[in-house]
């Protein structure tokens, strides 16, 4: 769908909340409205009365929350002459960038301005089908992004320790995994590297898979084998990840810890910053992990994972709520 379009619909659905129009002409007007468009457009689609009421929605939920709230007015351009208009909203430039279906996901499932936003910039960054998104969303993405457990505020300087904590995720969504597979460290191993484009996707922007059971070699006579090995182009960085289907125990820490300091002995390049590790387990106990990362002199994050039953369970919880709350 084009700009012009979405401009068009955003201008429908502006019209509808400043005239107020069922306030005015009653219930039926959107209806009447989406039926004259249909009349006088006989070949153009997108004048369902459905399409019409999500126009106006589309353009609520942002004057709400911007005009209304003056939540995060910066990240929305609100003009001097959309004040003397009587606050009325223009369309952002990068909403013109987005699907139309995409759109309507986001407003209907998310709450706040800044996490609208969220996923409006992951979709034009990151070119995410609809689908995606809405596996996204339903994973929480926003709440998830860079809220692993880390010791990066201590290991690495300050500008980097927030870069190195944008990478990670509190849990990741391995829903393209089933739980019956996975019975050991070495059955994730091998679903992901089967799986590994998805398991790009999951991991975010900038990603590259460098190689699994990767060969760090310190002599003849001594090697080591970490799991999984990432290289982060944009923050130019390798990402050591170790995977295990058990609760996190402390001692997982202390290897990762010697695989990263292998790494940046035998990896990292003239210009890569400081590798940094991640632990991806099935459980972890926040305490726990905190102490474990404490005194650790590398950089390393904690983080959880979800297979595809406990996933699917959880939707079904979630949609069981939205029924009975009806």
């Amino acid at each position: 769908m084009n700009t012009a379009l979405l401009e068009f619909y955003w201008s429908v659905g502006r019209d509808l909340v400043a005239l107020k129009a069922e306030e005015r002409w009653g219930s039926g007007i959107v209806k009447q409205f989406a039926l004259d468009m249909r009349n006088a457009f006989p070949d153009a689609k997108g004048f369902s009365d459905t399409n019409v009421k999500y126009m106006k929605r589309w353009y609520l939920f942002y004057y709400e929350r911007v005009i209304k709230g003056q939540q995060l007015a910066g990240q929305i351009d609100v003009t001097e002459k959309s004040h003397q208009l009587g606050d009325i909203l223009e369309m952002p430039d990068i909403f013109g960038l987005v699907p139309w279906k995409q759109h309507i996901l986001i407003i209907s499932k998310t709450q706040t301005l800044e996490e609208a936003l969220f996923y409006i910039d992951k979709v034009v960054t990151e070119g995410w089908s609809r689908s995606w998104l809405e596996d996204q969303v339903a994973h929480n993405l926003y709440r998830n992004q860079g809220a692993a457990i880390t010791n990066f505020d201590n290991t690495l300087p300050a500008p980097q320790s927030q870069l190195a904590k944008e990478l990670l995720k509190n849990e990741y969504n391995l829903s393209f995994i089933t739980a019956e597979s996975v019975k050991r460290e070495r059955d994730l191993e091998e679903d992901l590297v089967a799986n590994v484009t998805r398991f790009l996707l999951e991991l975010g922007k900038g990603f590259a898979y460098v190689g699994r059971q990767m060969e760090l070699r310190m002599d003849e006579e001594t090697a080591f084998f970490p799991d999984l090995v990432f290289y982060h182009i944009p923050q130019k960085r390798y990402v050591i990840i170790e995977l295990k289907a058990v609760k996190f125990e402390p001692e997982f820490a202390g290897k990762l810890n010697f695989y990263v300091t292998a790494a940046d002995k035998l990896l990292r390049g003239d210009g890569d910053n400081e590798s940094v590790g991640l632990i991806i387990c099935k459980t972890a106990k926040r305490t726990i992990v905190e102490w474990s990362l404490q005194d650790i002199a590398k950089p390393l994050g904690v983080a959880t994972y979800q297979l595809e039953e406990v996933v699917a369970r959880t939707v079904r919880e979630l949609e069981q709520r939205k029924k009975e709350k009806k």
